[in-house]
């Protein structure tokens, strides 16, 4: 079973280059980010004569998330624990039912944090902490389970193209990667890594200055897997050539594959 995550950057102006790949790609789950679009808007048609059937929790111009599965699924939360303190589409997870067990896929949007020194890095600090409380619930259950999305963490100095440059961003402070370690310290397993420890790669590569073009990209998009779904993980990689195409998103798609039977 093939489980990837895409923050697609505005589904609607990317819906062809997120049906093509759905084509060719087949993820048999897939969690999207930075819809922004509301449900109505989302491109259902296109995503479901792939053969998808769609999950939205959608907002008007920002945020935004999508759960896109080619198995029956039961949506288990359309956001964290608190969603009362958070208005913003950030979060969505659905359980689906194979025959090694339940497997749970959890897709979200982690606040990016900027500027240091404001509400919205403690904002982004705040969130890190609901996500770790719904980590520990789903690890109380003892199943598998697989939290994918756009972190807007460079876990280490590795992940992103010029440290110094980043130091005062919100994707690289202490306080960001601390709290990315303690979610890793419950026990789960970094998809990419797990088969790629010591590579440089990135899944995020901005507009400006041009980026791509120069290899200056972060790695923010991430994997995270329970140790039930670490123990069946085969294959884990970023689908890099995505951000080479027409009108592309600035993020790619991130991919695992568990040993398991639909």
């Amino acid at each position: 079973m093939k489980i990837a995550t895409w923050n697609v950057n505005s589904v609607r102006r990317r819906t062809g280059n997120l049906v093509a790949w759905l084509e060719s790609a087949r993820p048999d789950v897939v969690v999207l980010q930075e819809l922004k679009a509301l449900e109505p808007q989302f491109p259902r048609l296109e995503v479901e004569a792939a053969g998808y059937k769609a999950e939205i929790v959608g907002q008007k111009g920002f945020n935004g998330v999508a759960l896109l599965s080619l198995h029956p699924v039961e949506i288990t939360a359309r956001a964290l624990p608190d969603a009362a303190a958070d208005e913003a589409a950030r979060y969505i997870e659905g359980r689906i039912q194979t025959k090694d067990g339940p497997l749970t896929v959890g897709g979200l949007y982690l606040p990016n944090g900027n500027p240091i020194g404001t509400d919205k890095f403690t904002y982004k600090i705040a969130w890190m902490e609901r996500l770790r409380q719904r980590t520990c619930e789903l690890l109380a259950r003892e199943e598998m389970f697989v939290l994918g999305g756009d972190y807007n963490v460079c876990p280490t100095e590795m992940d992103v193209y010029d440290p110094k440059a980043f130091a005062n961003d919100a994707l690289c402070q202490p306080l960001s990667r601390a709290a990315l370690r303690r979610l890793l310290n419950l026990g789960l397993t970094d998809a990419v890594r797990a088969f790629d420890p010591e590579s440089v790669c990135y899944t995020f590569w901005d507009y400006q200055a041009g980026a791509w073009a120069k290899n200056w990209g972060l790695r923010i998009d991430h994997l995270l897997l329970s140790p039930q779904a670490a123990d069946r993980l085969t294959a884990a990689g970023i689908d890099k050539v995505e951000r080479g195409k027409v009108e592309p998103s600035d993020h790619v798609p991130v991919w695992c594959e568990l040993e398991l039977a639909a």
